[in-house]
């Protein structure tokens, strides 16, 4: 049911924020704790849809999991290393990129067990054989559609060989998902990227027990050498940067805007976005610096001022791939010329993220400039209200969102049931905050 956003000419945003679990970790923390010996607790699990896909999976092949709600926390029995019983069943993955491309590399090297994995009509058009491919290196045998690009896909389960593989593009979950099949290959595998992806697979399998080593220039190289078990542990989630976006680039560009977002995750391979926002000129206070369970955390406050143009280009879009939608409503805000270049990656997330943002915004009087791996958007436009849709994209969703705080006149959103994917409570803490 379509959204009125009403008219926000003069609704300003104050007050404090909790977004949801890091969704990257909730993924993770569900996959290791699968795959560990005895119980692993999990505090603050970002329970959205794509990590209930991820659960589901994991119960469909006997792992005990407890129900995922809100303030509740989650507990799952791990099977070991190779417990996982052959499904009876299609596993279905949603609209979750991150559990079929993690669950790859975890299901390839159970030998002598068959899989067969699909999602939903987004998920079956998006390409795996960029994890696909770097596996059948070490002896996987995957099949699907379009040559083993497209789901669904069967997984014949393999005795696999460590190896070293280099990766044409620095993906985080390419580089999960063959750190995964290492964990059982036979001899020591070593993923090299171009620059690095975000390192949460790196820190928490270590944390778990793993034996893995990261070196290289840039942090780039990580090695995991098997034959380590694995052991249950307490995790906690820190709030998820990617869905704090929101509200950092709602709070600047929002006249009289004072928000402060607590428990955020700041982890060095994320803040892309704190990097960009700050040489906008952004007025952010990063508060209660600490670390969680291996991961730096911190509250971020953020007021309303004035944003410079900013330029964004290949070497940092792994660390920000997820924020550049909103970033665009930003570039719309600011003084000057703001351009996106090597970002090639958002044509084959949930959506053609470069083509639907061009569209949506330009339906709002933005004049954006789309090309084949970037887009150049003009600042200093005034938005208007617009019939606009998140074309099931939870991120263009809220992104649209965030420009209707400055767009004059009313917003009608199309679709907006799509940001509960990552952020169920969007919706609420956006009214709670206008009040």
């Amino acid at each position: 049911m379509p959204l009125a956003l009403g008219t926000t000419a003069g609704r300003s945003l104050k007050g404090r924020v909790q977004v949801p679990g890091d969704k990257s970790i909730s993924h993770r923390s569900l996959l290791f704790g699968a795959i560990a010996d005895g119980i692993t607790r999990i505090e603050g699990l970002l329970p959205a849809e794509d990590p209930l896909s991820t659960a589901a999976c994991l119960r469909a092949m006997g792992v005990s999991v407890s129900p995922i709600e809100a303030g509740q926390p989650v507990i799952v029995e791990g099977v070991g290393l190779d417990g996982f019983r052959e499904p009876e069943s299609v596993l279905d993955c949603g609209n979750s990129g991150t559990t079929m491309r993690l669950m790859l590399g975890l299901l390839a090297g159970r030998a002598g067990r068959h899989f067969v994995m699909t999602g939903d009509d987004s998920l079956r058009r998006r390409p795996m054989k960029r994890v696909g491919a770097p596996l059948s290196e070490m002896g996987a045998r995957i099949a699907g559609r379009s040559g083993g690009n497209l789901a669904p896909l069967a997984i014949s389960g393999q005795e696999l060989q460590g190896v070293t593989i280099r990766t044409p593009v620095a993906s985080a979950q390419v580089k999960s998902a063959i750190l995964l099949a290492a964990l059982t290959a036979n001899g020591s595998t070593t993923v090299i990227e171009p620059v690095q992806s975000r390192d949460h697979s790196e820190r928490m399998l270590r944390a778990f027990g793993a034996d893995l080593q990261v070196g290289g220039a840039g942090n780039t190289e990580v090695t995991v050498t098997p034959g380590q078990r694995l052991r249950g542990q307490e995790v906690i989630v820190p709030g998820d940067i990617s869905s704090a976006a929101f509200w950092l680039i709602a709070g600047a560009i929002t006249p009289g805007a004072d928000l402060t977002i607590e428990n955020v995750g700041l982890n060095p391979s994320r803040t892309g976005i704190l990097d960009v926002l700050e040489a906008m000129g952004a007025r952010i206070e990063v508060l209660n610096q600490r670390d969680v369970a291996g991961e730096p955390v911190g509250d971020l406050r953020v007021t309303h001022g004035p944003l410079q143009a900013f330029e964004i280009n290949a070497e940092l879009i792994p660390r920000l791939v997820d924020e550049i939608p909103v970033l665009a409503v930003a570039a719309c805000y600011a003084s000057g010329v703001s351009r996106v270049t090597g970002a090639e990656e958002l044509r084959v997330k949930e959506t053609d993220r470069l083509a639907v943002m061009a569209r949506q915004l330009g339906a709002m009087g933005a004049r954006i400039d789309e090309f084949s791996d970037g887009m150049t958007i003009q600042g200093e436009t005034q938005l208007h209200g617009a019939e606009v849709d998140s074309e099931t994209d939870h991120r263009v969703a809220m992104s649209l969102a965030v420009a209707a705080q400055i767009a004059t006149g009313p917003t009608t959103l199309h679709r907006p049931e799509a940001a509960a994917v990552s952020y169920p409570s969007f919706w609420d803490d956006l009214e709670r905050l206008q009040a």
